[in-house]
């Protein structure tokens, strides 16, 4: 799986909103959801690539569309 960019956490949050989640709660880390399926994202500048990678893989993105949406 090619890495995705770190991204700050703000950005990660704002693309998934673009996609239809919403922010359950918040702490430590920010959690999101559609309705079926829950993201977790830290509270990290930047998030580390593979750890993005794997939360874009959870909201059932590959990479390539993860970057679209960004």
């Amino acid at each position: 799986m090619p890495k995705l960019p770190g991204i700050r956490h703000q950005d990660a949050i704002r693309t998934f909103e673009k996609l239809g989640y919403r922010i359950l709660r918040q702490g430590g880390h920010i959690v999101m959801s559609n309705g079926e399926t829950r993201l977790i994202i830290p509270r990290a500048n930047p998030i580390d690539p593979y750890t993005m990678g794997s939360i874009a893989r959870d909201a059932g993105l590959t990479p390539d569309e993860f970057r679209r949406f960004l």
